[in-house]
């Protein structure tokens, strides 16, 4: 598409005028951006800046129809709990659409992984301060688009402010892809079973990138949680991926370990060790991830430890499963030379092991249809437990 994307600043020409173009902004001081329309109330003084969302209510934050390109989204609210941020929803239908291509919690669909707002700044999202929420990814549309937040909480929300910055154009681009997103979340896991960090998708399009969190299953003592690889199925790959990392760690920059950072593309923005909390991000712009037919992601939940230490867990009951062990310069693959850790003779160092631990993803793509094959979000109950 051109990279439709081609990063805001970067794809503008600054000093040109196109052609057939208009600005505007949604807003509660002028919805939908109507020529002439802002700042009627209260004689145009701060009238209308932001307003409540009442536990079970839905607020249309834009409804337009035309062609055009959604370039930034802006929102600050008082209420930043977690329990808030995973209750409000997220909903935006393209082209009058009856089902939504993007459906997620509002914190997750702002990079607060965990729903943990943390300051921070990225190539597609920003938090300033710690509380506000910026999108700048381009979202661009033939007919129309509609921006919904539901309040699934049982508490009123008592101030939302927003602005939706957009482009009306007289014509869309003929090869714009249309952007989704999707959150997904497993609580409990069989060890063995990767975590989909986004399901079996079909169509053509691009993988824009994740966000991930992971609350830490304690259970596992001080072991280590992030060795899991990180998988993309790509057009008709079925049990072997195409795309295939080395770690969780791996896939965000970084190496052994994660600790927090923020860069364009990658970053950390939880790193609580005493919480067992991590929140990482991944943005697939300088290196693109394009498929024709279909796509998939997956992480696996690996973790790792001493041998003596992981030994102790299953002998304890711990659910885990070794899968290899290295040290003494040696690396020995347990699934393929199976090998007991109880056993006398079991090599000494690092073993990794298949585990259970909480995780949720929101994944960012690119599809060429206005709705893609996902379920909706999961219940309000899920999200918040």
């Amino acid at each position: 598409m051109g990279l439709l994307v081609s990063l805001h600043v970067q794809a503008q020409e600054l000093y040109k005028m196109p052609e057939g173009v208009q600005s505007g902004v949604s807003s509660f001081e002028n919805l939908n951006g109507v020529k002439s329309g802002g700042g009627i109330s209260n004689k145009t003084a701060k009238g209308n800046a932001f307003e409540s969302v009442k536990a079970g209510e839905t607020k249309t934050l834009l409804d337009i129809n035309s062609a055009g390109i959604i370039g930034r989204i802006w929102c600050t609210i008082n209420d930043r709990s977690t329990l808030m941020l995973r209750s409000l929803r997220v909903r935006i239908y393209w082209d009058g659409s009856a089902k939504p291509a993007v459906d997620v919690p509002f914190g997750d669909f702002f990079c607060a992984g965990l729903g943990r707002p943390v300051a921070f700044q990225s190539e597609l999202f920003s938090d300033p301060e710690g509380r506000s929420f910026n999108c700048y990814i381009p979202m661009p549309f033939k007919k129309g688009a509609r921006l919904t937040l539901t309040n699934e909480g049982k508490t009123e929300l008592d101030a939302l402010f927003f602005d939706i910055d957009y482009t009306l154009l007289a014509k869309a681009p003929t090869d714009m892809l249309y952007f989704h997103a999707c959150w997904n979340r497993r609580i409990h896991n069989t060890p063995g079973k990767d975590f989909e960090l986004l399901p079996p998708i079909a169509g053509k399009g691009r993988f824009l990138g994740v966000n991930i969190g992971v609350n830490v299953d304690s259970s596992y003592g001080n072991t280590w949680w992030g060795e899991g690889e990180v998988k993309m199925y790509l057009d008709g790959d079925s049990t072997n991926p195409t795309i295939n990392g080395t770690g969780a760690e791996d896939y965000i920059g970084t190496g052994w370990g994660e600790g927090q950072y923020t860069n364009l593309y990658q970053g950390c923005t939880v790193a609580d060790g005493k919480k067992g909390q991590y929140a990482f991000y991944r943005f697939h712009i300088p290196d693109p991830i394009y498929f024709q037919q279909g796509f998939k992601a997956t992480i696996q939940e690996i973790g790792g430890g001493m041998d003596g230490e992981v030994r102790r867990l299953l002998l304890n009951g711990v659910s885990l499963m070794p899968v290899s062990v290295g040290g003494e310069h040696q690396f020995l693959r347990l699934l393929e030379t199976p090998k007991k850790i109880t056993d006398p003779d079991f090599p000494k160092g690092w073993v990794n092991f298949y585990r259970s631990d909480d995780y949720s993803a929101t994944a960012y793509f690119y599809l060429d249809k206005p709705e893609d094959n996902l379920k909706e979000v999961a219940p309000v109950e899920q999200r918040i437990q």
